[in-house]
């Protein structure tokens, strides 16, 4: 068997050895050919090298095994892409989170305020992943765990609608391996209904590969502990903000008691218990800060000083066994059934067609296959619908470089109490609006071009075009946008109606 060729995109995150441990696993059934770790941070690159390259060199040695910041070396000639990008770090994910909390408001890097930052970061960079994918491997599969999934996804529709590229989360994934704990089963061995958007649904079935259905012994469950089982505790090492999340779904299962809720539905339909027990001073970021980025690169450290690595350090997790059976299902035309957030197109028979869902499809050589999951009930149509709304919003609000409508997107969300509220939290992440009026046509551009302004909105194309060229300005046109006023003058007719449209 030949193998296939592979490139982790973000290849210096933290679940990077967790993601090779999981291919190594698995080389009976999805061979490598070429593995390939791309990021443009070196230094984080040369850390997850130091504990990847000599497990590859050991353990599948006819691998071609690489390193490099450079998109045309890492893309070339590539069977799949495995994309877990975080665009501006911990860093900037520790800001959004806590610039968050100081109104007042849900601190999380995909849901509210933080989850709309992070979109907009996101969305150019996938874009040009999805381009530098398409230049040197144009058959290649992209599947993206890169965040937030539902505002990356919709970015995907809009603007790369034809571009093999699949968004996926483990968190479904996880929930379904806790399931499987609850009534003594392998996930292997579960067949699930669910359907919501990403970070954003609900469970209407599990079922054994029997046809035993567990959906009643689980909802009993969840109802007194949530998804809290002692073993997920001791074999996922989870950490204390994830063990009260899955103890939250007890009440997120009292709203809607017929179905199973996501976890993450506990920041839209709990906000305000969100906040007040959140630390706003020490939030998830800095959790992981100090937990898995400490030990995977403390590890690494540790690994170059000794010089000594056993290969085991690391678990095979959700993030990293997902994405592996993800590929092989599409290179061996499985057919195998997996949550992945597509486009609706009557997989939920009475929502938006066009809103990207995350549901179960049948995924082969040429994608997911959405399948059915017919129609919802009023409360999870109602709540679906305004956070469909939120983020077509925002990816909107990036196309556009529009102010306005990021504003409204803000404003709807279920975390952010009011449009004041949203307004104070886009000045405090340095987006303003100050419009500035001017009463003649070429200090708008003069400003622009010096930039006193960031932007101007008075004038055509071509007027613009011989500005800059009688100027020699640089201003540039985002949107052709502008229409000139247009006025009606007496003349030979008597009437509107005799006037003919003219394009």
């Amino acid at each position: 068997m030949e193998g296939f060729k592979v490139v982790i995109v973000g290849g210096g995150s933290s679940h990077t050895p967790g993601i090779i441990q999981s291919l190594i696993a698995n080389l009976d059934r999805f061979p490598l050919k070429k593995l390939v770790l791309y990021d443009i941070d070196p230094d984080r690159l040369e850390l997850v090298d130091t504990l990847c390259g000599s497990l590859i060199a050991k353990l599948d040695p006819e691998c071609v095994y690489f390193t490099t910041t450079d998109p045309e070396k890492a893309y070339t000639d590539i069977d799949f892409a495995f994309a877990q990008i975080r665009q501006g770090g911990m860093e900037m994910r520790e800001k959004d989170e806590k610039i968050s909390l100081e109104f007042g408001v849900v601190g999380q890097e995909t849901c509210g305020p933080g989850g709309i930052a992070y979109g907009l970061r996101s969305i150019p960079d996938i874009m040009q992943l999805i381009d530098y994918m398409e230049a040197y491997s144009p058959n290649c599969w992209m599947l993206n765990y890169s965040n937030p999934a539902s505002i990356v996804a919709e970015a995907c529709r809009v603007l790369r609608p034809n571009s093999k590229i699949i968004n996926i989360c483990d968190m479904p994934v996880g929930t379904l391996r806790r399931m499987s704990y609850i009534v003594g089963k392998t996930p292997k061995d579960l067949d699930v209904k669910y359907y919501g958007l990403n970070h954003f649904g609900w469970w209407t079935s599990v079922k054994g590969k029997d046809g035993t259905d567990y959906t009643p012994q689980l909802i009993d469950y969840v109802s007194k502990n949530g998804y809290l089982t002692q073993k997920a505790i001791e074999t996922q090492h989870m950490d204390a903000s994830w063990q009260e999340t899955h103890r939250k779904a007890a009440d997120l299962l009292a709203v809607t008691p017929d179905c199973l809720p996501n976890t993450y539905l506990k920041y839209y339909l709990f906000p305000d218990y969100v906040v007040e027990h959140s630390d706003p001073n020490y939030t998830r970021a800095n959790e992981v800060i100090n937990g898995r980025e400490k030990n995977v690169f403390g590890a690494a450290r540790a690994i170059t000083a000794s010089g000594e690595f056993k290969g085991d350090e690391f678990s095979i997790d959700n993030h990293a066994s997902f994405i592996v059976d993800l590929a092989r299902a599409i290179a061996y035309n499985t057919h195998e059934r997996m949550l992945c957030i597509v486009e609706n197109k009557g997989a939920i028979s009475n929502f938006d067609p066009h809103a990207m869902v995350e549901v179960p499809c049948l995924v082969g050589n040429d994608g997911p296959e959405p399948l059915c999951q017919g129609e919802i009930p009023t409360f999870q149509l109602g709540m679906m619908t305004q956070q469909v709304a939120v983020e077509k919003l925002v990816v909107e609000a990036y196309c556009e470089h529009s102010y306005q409508k990021l504003w409204q997107a803000l404003t709807l969300s279920k975390t952010v109490p009011s449009a004041k509220v949203a307004k104070e939290i886009l000045a405090a992440k340095g987006i303003t609006l100050d419009i500035q009026v001017y009463n003649d046509y070429v200090v708008p551009n003069t400003v622009v071009d010096d930039g006193t302004l960031d932007a101007n909105y008075f004038q055509h194309l071509p007027y613009l075009e011989d500005f800059n060229a009688e100027n020699n300005t640089h201003i540039v046109s985002v949107s052709a946008i502008h229409v000139e006023p247009m006025g009606l003058y007496g003349g030979l007719q008597t009437s509107l109606d005799a006037l003919k449209a003219s394009k």
